[in-house]
């Protein structure tokens, strides 16, 4: 059964200009650059340049009736337009659209032949049949950026079968690979970190320690893994600088082979930061990057259609269709020269409230004085919402007199030391690092033992909590940080 009735409610909605200034404040600078030519070629009521003192709003408020009442809200306006994630197409990256205080500057990049390019270079050197040089050639195409290949044989045996029309056989493809590990850098084509090693090793001048290298990684590697020495003194009996001069030889080899090759063909993203922090006697000043403040305006002719339209006796209907297209483009140019001041300005003050709030951290470069900060702290400074804040610090990169940093960075929980002060956890990783990079390697501290001195430098925490601020830096358990 069908019933019809009327429902009130309320509700939030985000109007078309709050939704257009979350989405350019999370826009770094080389982001924003590309959006603002995306809008530039859009909308043809936006120009770059000086923005111009004429208005067009009162001179066609004053006379709405002349298109029969019509109103242009919110919902007649796609925002689609305006908000697209899309790619941009190559033609419009052609403008250049940096402020006047801002150098031009080209970066050139370095062009050269694929790693995988590289191996085929050399497996043409051999003298191969056909068959096994496609073979060669297929496994050489399965190698990753790292150097190994990591499929099973069987695997790549149905693949020549499917895609290459190669039908063939395991001990073939094993023929085919031991040619691969002929290639440099030695160790590619290796199936796994232990094969890597062992290929590594053959390659050396066959010495004593080497030789024991060897032993070592063929039969003894699961103990070597896990750094458990005196088993490996009993099983091969020797003494312990033998075994120190092995582990050494084993530690000079590369575990990647191939990265050194594939990461001299990849273009390397350079950061433009964001903000610039300065110390200016003894004070600090903040600047935003002059390319986050592009100088636009409302197009000028578009201005001047609507004056002929307001002075012309007869208004057709497809005159009244052209104006409202005007109006609509013209709106859209002046909502978006509105929203890239409200950036500015958001992003001028979240900053500069953040350098204030770690003003001691700024002015000497100890990340010691990093204050507990969430981003919470900064909303409340600054009466906007958290995730205002979450936008500018998550993509937004401020170059200081110590380096280039990522806002986001700078924010950190807090814990109570035993003075009943609030320190930042950064501060307690710091002081955990140095305690690390300071202990006798031969015996290293345990969890709990970092816990207890820590406890005594005023800084009381669980063995958990060292366990995970140890993680968070990237340090194995003690007994991997065991040397001989």
């Amino acid at each position: 059964m069908l019933k019809q009735f009327l429902q009130y409610k309320l509700s939030q909605k985000l109007s078309p200009q709050q939704i257009q200034l979350m989405k350019l404040i999370q826009l770094p600078t080389l982001a924003f650059e590309q959006r603002i030519k995306q809008e530039l070629e859009e909308n043809p009521a936006l120009e770059s340049g000086k923005e111009q003192e004429t208005s067009y709003e009162d001179e066609f408020e004053s006379n709405e009736n002349d298109i029969d009442n019509d109103q242009i809200s919110a919902e007649d306006i796609n925002v689609d337009d305006y908000l697209s994630d899309d790619e941009i197409p190559e033609y419009r990256l052609s403008a250049n659209n940096y402020s006047a205080d801002d150098e031009e500057k080209t970066m050139p990049f370095a062009s050269g032949s694929s790693f995988t390019q590289l191996l085929i270079d050399q497996l043409n050197t051999f003298s191969l049949n056909d068959n096994l040089y496609q073979i060669a050639e297929f496994l050489i195409g399965s190698i990753d950026d790292s150097g190994y290949i990591r499929r099973p044989l069987l695997d790549i045996m149905d693949d020549l079968a499917f895609t290459q029309n190669l039908y063939t056989n395991e001990k073939t493809i094993e023929s085919a690979l031991k040619v691969v590990h002929q290639l440099d850098p030695a160790g590619v084509g290796a199936r796994n970190l232990q094969e890597c090693l062992a290929l590594q090793l053959q390659r050396k001048t066959q010495t004593v320690n080497t030789g024991l290298a060897s032993n070592i990684i063929e039969s003894g590697f699961d103990q070597f893994t896990k750094k458990h020495y005196q088993k490996l003194l009993q099983k091969f009996d020797v003494t312990e600088l033998q075994l120190r001069d092995a582990v050494l030889e084993i530690e000079r080899l590369n575990p990647k082979p191939g990265s050194s090759f594939s990461n001299n063909t990849r273009s390397i993203e350079h950061v433009v930061p964001d903000f610039t922090i300065s110390i200016v006697e003894g004070e600090l000043e903040l600047s935003l990057n002059g390319r986050n403040a592009p100088e636009l305006h409302v197009s000028q002719p578009y201005n001047e259609m609507l004056k002929g339209y307001k002075a012309s006796t007869e208004k057709t209907k497809s005159q009244k269709e052209a104006v409202l297209f005007i109006k609509q483009k013209l709106d859209a140019a002046k909502w978006f020269i509105d929203a890239i001041k409200q950036r500015q300005q958001t992003l001028f003050v979240t900053m500069s409230t953040i350098m204030h709030y770690q003003k001691n951290y700024f002015l000497t470069g100890d990340e010691q004085q990093l204050r507990p900060m969430i981003l919470k702290d900064i909303a409340d400074e600054i009466e906007m919402d958290i995730s205002t804040v979450s936008r500018v610090a998550n993509s937004k990169y401020v170059d200081t007199p110590y380096g280039t940093k990522l806002i986001k960075e700078f924010f950190s929980e807090s814990m109570t030391n035993d003075q009943g002060e609030e320190v930042s956890t950064r501060e307690i990783k710091s002081i955990l690092h140095t305690i690390i990079s300071e202990e006798n390697k031969k015996k290293p501290l345990t969890d709990e033992k970092l816990a207890f001195l820590l406890k005594e430098k005023g800084y009381p925490i669980a063995r958990r909590t060292v366990a995970k601020y140890r993680e968070q830096l990237d340090l194995p358990v003690a007994r991997l940080r065991k040397e001989l």
